[in-house]
């Protein structure tokens, strides 16, 4: 509904007006009123309206006077002007102000409720367009935040983009959250709304994954967890019902790290499946850091990757088990330690599985995260680990019915930095360049070259972001030996040129 405030120095107008127009047909509800033109003003600094009916000559203030201080206080407002004079000067005045209409006394009642009629429907066609605007700007902010935080972003377009949308990025540090609703996305997300508007540096967005992302922008590190709880505390007041589920990430330089804070953030999400705590993860107190007595995972995640990308499960339960004697041999290392290892690896397959597959499958490893937090031994921590990886490769491999494409992938991703054609592999695997050409389309969704062209590019950017090689000896090393050619595609599928990438870290 919308609101009305009457004004009019004479009391019998206004509980007139009260009584003769049924204001609920119309979607209006009277929300205060007031006998002078400096008391309408004092209580509309405060009281919601959309509408102002008001006279014109009035002690203290005059109904024009009234209009021309409210334009500068709700400029939203609309008015409909109610007077004894038929004179020209004022109707203009009042024109000049944009009011709705200009009714003279006795009030014809008919014209009153078609001004109002008409106004309503003006309301109704100015709240469309904001909610359309407020919707493409909300488009327009998820889909820049999403590329700052994984990277897809040059800093010049992140600084141009941010002032557009009046994104204040101007703390010096940040702290990442994500949180799932379980089918609440609306309800949550408009709560998060809300609570931006209340408290500053605190920014909402919906991720390409459908979670929803809440940054919070920091003067100070050790500002961040005591802010954080103090919004999620904020948040859950704000939801009616149902459970959701927060993640913190760490808390990181703005500019430096702020894709690493989404990045934990992330994963500490993964750690519900694992573990059965209150409705908050936090990453820094997983035991997920790199410590130098700890198994440090970071650089050996690339190869696990690969192994998996490729489907070649012997190589990577081998490099499970080679992986696992190495954590054992580090000095002073505990079964805390490498339970948290295990644990850490089997929630980078299921990531893993999921960012290839896009479709996520917790339940396939639901049971093995139960059974490595109660093994006793490292033997059985590592079969545990080795049967996940197993698992992993085993649903990659459902999808690729052909025995020919799945031992091309396997290839394909061995030899990514060779020259690479369906006619050399055709030749190799005794089949016909056309029919592999479209066998390959069928089982991957995707042409050769376009598969191939991601796989390279990919792996150019964990280069760009993991080297400090040249862009040009990058692409030699992905399979491009034009480096014009390589920069062409980096920019088709990354959006920003692998100068401004390797920029970004």
């Amino acid at each position: 509904m919308y609101r009305v405030f009457i004004v009019d120095d004479e009391p019998f107008i206004i509980d007139g007006l009260y009584d003769v127009v049924d204001w609920a047909a119309f979607g209006l509800e009277i929300t205060g009123s007031a006998e002078n033109g400096l008391e309408a003003l004092e209580a509309l600094r405060d009281t919601p309206a959309d509408i102002v009916i008001t006279d014109i000559s009035m002690p203290e203030m005059t109904g024009l006077e009234l209009i021309r201080e409210l334009r500068g206080i709700k400029p939203g407002l609309k008015f409909i002007v109610l007077s004894g004079f038929n004179e020209f000067d004022y109707i203009k005045e009042g024109l000049r102000l944009g009011i709705e209409n200009y009714l003279l006394k006795p009030i014809n009642f008919d014209e009153l409720q078609e001004t109002l009629a008409g106004t309503v429907e003006k309301l109704n066609a100015e709240d469309a367009d904001r909610l359309f605007r407020a919707h493409d700007n909300r488009i327009l902010r998820d889909n820049i935040l999403s590329r700052w935080l994984s990277g897809r972003i040059a800093p010049a377009e992140l600084a141009e983009r941010a002032a557009l949308l009046q994104l204040k990025l101007d703390k010096p540090y940040l702290l990442t959250a994500v949180v799932r609703t379980g089918g609440m996305i609306a309800e949550v997300s408009q709560a998060a709304e809300r609570l931006s508007e209340q408290i500053p540096g605190l920014i909402p967005f919906l991720d390409p994954d459908g979670d929803l992302v809440i940054l919070i922008l920091l003067d100070k590190p050790e500002e961040g967890k005591i802010k954080a709880l103090e919004t999620f505390s904020g948040l859950r007041e704000r939801v009616a019902s149902g459970k959701i589920r927060i993640s913190l990430g760490s808390v990181e330089e703005l500019e430096s790290g702020a894709q690493r804070s989404y990045s934990n953030a992330k994963k500490a999400q993964e750690y519900f499946l694992v573990l059965d705590p209150p409705d908050l993860m936090d990453y820094e107190q997983l035991g997920t850091g790199n410590k130098a007595e700890e198994p440090d995972m970071t650089g050996e995640w690339q190869e696990f990757a690969r192994l998996i990308a490729s489907r070649n499960k012997e190589a990577l339960l081998d490099r499970v088990e080679e992986t696992f004697r190495r954590a054992q041999r580090l000095e002073g290392v505990t079964p805390a330690m490498i339970q948290s290892m295990a644990v850490e690896l089997m929630i980078r397959f299921k990531m893993e599985l999921k960012e290839i597959k896009q479709a996520d499958q917790p339940e396939l490893y639901r049971e093995g995260f139960e059974r490595v937090l109660k093994a006793d031994t490292m033997e059985e921590l590592a079969a545990l680990v080795k049967e996940a990886a197993e698992v992993t490769v085993d649903a990659l491999l459902r999808d690729v019915k052909s025995p020919v494409i799945a031992q091309v992938l396997s290839f394909v991703h061995e030899h990514y930095n060779e020259a690479l054609s369906l006619k050399a592999l055709s030749q190799q695997y005794n089949i016909h360049p056309v029919y592999l050409g479209h066998l390959f389309s069928k089982e991957t969704n995707e042409s050769f070259t376009e598969y191939i062209n991601k796989y390279r590019i990919d792996k150019a950017k964990e280069m760009l972001k993991e080297t400090s090689l040249k862009v040009h000896e990058i692409a030699a090393k992905v399979g491009y030996y034009e480096s014009g050619y390589f920069y062409k595609q980096f920019k088709k599928y990354v959006g920003i040129s692998p100068t401004d990438y390797k920029g970004l870290h």
